[in-house]
C-alpha cells in the first residue's frame, strides 16, 4: 500500500462526512429527524462542542484546546502514517490508521471553520456563508452529528440488576460519519492488532537451515 492510497481514503471519508453535514446544515434545524428504518435507523440533527458522540471537556477553553489538540494529533497523524507506509506495514492498519486520521480530519473541519460559514441551526436552518456572519468564532465550531440507532427502546425487566425498571434506549449516542470511521478503526485495530503488528517470515541460516522469525508490525 502506497501514501497515495492513505490520501485517497482520507479524502473519501472526507468528502463523504462533510457532504452530509452540509446537506444536514442546511436542511434541517436542531433536533429534527426523519426515519429512515422504523425502530432502528433515523437521521437526527444535533450538535456538540466536544468530543465524538456528544462527550464534552472543558468549556469554551476546552473547546478552544481540543480543537488544537485534533489539528496536532491530524498534523503528526499525517507524518506517522508515511512512516508506516515506508517502513511497509500491514495493509490492514494502514487502511485503520487512515480511516482514524480521516474521522479526526472531518471533526477538525467542523470545530474550526463551522462557526464561521454557518448561522445558528437552533431555531431555523442555518444558512451557508450568511451575511451578519457566522454563529461563532474561528476554532469554535460546533461538530454536527447526525447518524441515530435506537435500536431497542422500552423499560428493562426488573430483573436486571441495577437497571431493572428504568427506561433503556440502545444505541442512545447520536454520532457522524468521522465518529464512525474512528471508532471502525480503532476496533479493528484491537481486534486484529497481532495481524497487524507482526507477521512470520522464513529466513534461512548460513548453515542452510531454515528457522521462522517474527517481525513485529513491518513486513520484510
Amino acid at each position: 500500500m502506497k501514501y497515495r492510497h492513505v490520501v485517497f481514503i482520507v479524502v473519501l471519508i472526507l468528502i463523504i462526512d462533510q457532504a452530509l453535514k452540509f446537506w444536514i446544515k442546511t436542511h434541517l434545524y436542531m433536533q429534527q429527524e426523519f426515519v429512515i428504518l422504523p425502530n432502528w435507523f433515523r437521521i437526527h440533527f444535533i450538535e456538540n462542542e466536544g468530543m465524538a458522540y456528544g462527550l464534552k471537556f472543558g468549556g469554551d477553553f476546552g473547546k478552544i484546546l481540543l480543537t488544537l489538540f485534533r489539528l496536532v494529533a491530524v498534523v503528526i497523524g499525517f507524518w506517522y502514517m508515511r512512516k508506516l507506509v515506508a517502513q511497509k506495514f500491514h495493509t490492514g492498519l494502514l487502511i485503520c490508521g487512515s480511516l482514524i486520521l480521516a474521522g479526526a480530519a472531518g471533526n477538525l473541519i467542523d470545530s474550526m471553520f463551522y462557526g464561521l460559514i454557518f448561522s445558528d441551526s437552533s431555531y431555523d436552518i442555518a444558512r451557508f456563508m450568511p451575511k451578519e456572519g457566522g454563529y461563532g468564532a474561528f476554532l469554535h465550531g460546533r461538530v454536527v452529528d447526525m447518524l441515530y440507532f435506537p435500536i431497542y427502546e422500552g423499560y428493562l425487566p426488573k430483573w436486571i440488576p441495577i437497571k431493572g425498571g428504568d427506561y433503556f434506549i440502545f444505541f442512545r449516542p447520536v454520532f457522524n460519519i468521522a465518529d464512525a470511521a474512528i471508532s471502525t478503526g480503532v476496533i479493528t485495530i484491537l481486534v486484529f492488532q497481532r495481524r497487524f503488528f507482526s507477521k512470520r517470515v522464513e529466513t534461512t541460516s548460513d548453515n542452510g537451515t531454515r528457522n521462522e522469525a517474527v517481525v513485529n508490525g513491518a513486513v520484510e
